[in-house]
């Protein structure tokens, strides 16, 4: 048995059916068409799924290879061949995070100057709304005008509602542009056609930005920001329930994942430590 279309169109009414976002959907379907490619005419067993299991190991972070897994370990499920299921990787929880993958504040202003500098005042806009209320790049349509006039978003994702509240600063930069760009309702942030912008939008001119900034680029993906505005929020509260409140995750378990230091934050508090004599 191999992965059929039908299945496919299925599994894609299955997860809207559960509400998942835009942005799970399609990564759960891109997961899942990524297998029946490396699957091709192979009979769908476990042993398959085994192999498959192993080749993502050799490519991928432990991380993505369980989110990759749970996709595909729930269309499994649907086709009823939980036979085939495999289990995730086990991942103990990494006290610090490498120095190279997380942006620090001084890049993430070197990032919006450049992009004031180079002409791009609406990425950098794009960059201040997402770090300073700790949205998902999913979520940046719920930054409408009416929310900038009232200084409160209300965010939906994933079957939930929260309020997201819009600092003072920023919500006078929203207001300034909306004045300049004659944006009256709606999304604030929209392509030409008036369509709200997406990921793809947002990371197209990425690179460019980041060799004018002096920033690898590596470090600069949308979910950077979101760590860096909890990372900010921690230092100064040390709430944690708070914090996820507000990044509107439903486990305190996802929420330690984005405060970790970096890796010469913890060097630097061994170092305090004093205790080699």
């Amino acid at each position: 048995m191999t992965i059929t279309t039908d299945q496919l169109t299925q599994f894609r009414a299955l997860l809207k059916n559960e509400e998942k976002s835009a942005a799970t959907l399609n990564k759960y379907l891109r997961d899942v068409q990524r297998f029946a490619l490396w699957l091709g005419d192979t009979p769908l067993e476990r042993d398959a799924m085994l192999d498959y299991k192993a080749d993502l190991m050799r490519h991928y972070a432990a991380g993505s290879v369980n989110s990759i897994l749970a996709a595909l370990n729930r269309f499994l499920r649907m086709i009823a061949r939980e036979d085939c299921r495999v289990h995730r990787l086990r991942i103990q929880y990494q006290a610090y995070s490498p120095e190279e993958r997380e942006i620090t504040a001084q890049e993430y202003a070197d990032l919006v100057r450049t992009a004031r500098e180079t002409g791009r005042a609406r990425l950098a806009l794009v960059l201040q709304t997402i770090c300073a209320t700790g949205i998902r790049v999913s979520e940046l349509p719920a930054i409408t005008a009416e929310a900038a006039r009232r200084g409160v978003a209300v965010v939906r994702c994933k079957g939930k509602s929260r309020r997201v509240l819009i600092p003072t600063r920023l919500q006078k930069k929203l207001l300034r542009y909306m004045k300049q760009h004659r944006i009256a309702f709606g999304p604030v942030f929209v392509t030409r056609s008036g369509a709200p912008l997406d990921r793809s939008n947002i990371w197209r001119e990425k690179k460019a930005l980041c060799r004018a900034a002096g920033v690898s680029d590596k470090k600069v993906f949308p979910h950077n920001f979101r760590h860096l505005f909890a990372r900010t929020f921690y230092r100064l509260n040390k709430d944690l329930a708070k914090l996820a409140d507000l990044l509107g995750h439903s486990s305190i378990n996802t929420t330690r994942i984005y405060i970790r230091t970096t890796s010469a934050e913890h060097r630097r508090c061994l170092e305090r430590m004093r205790l080699v004599l």
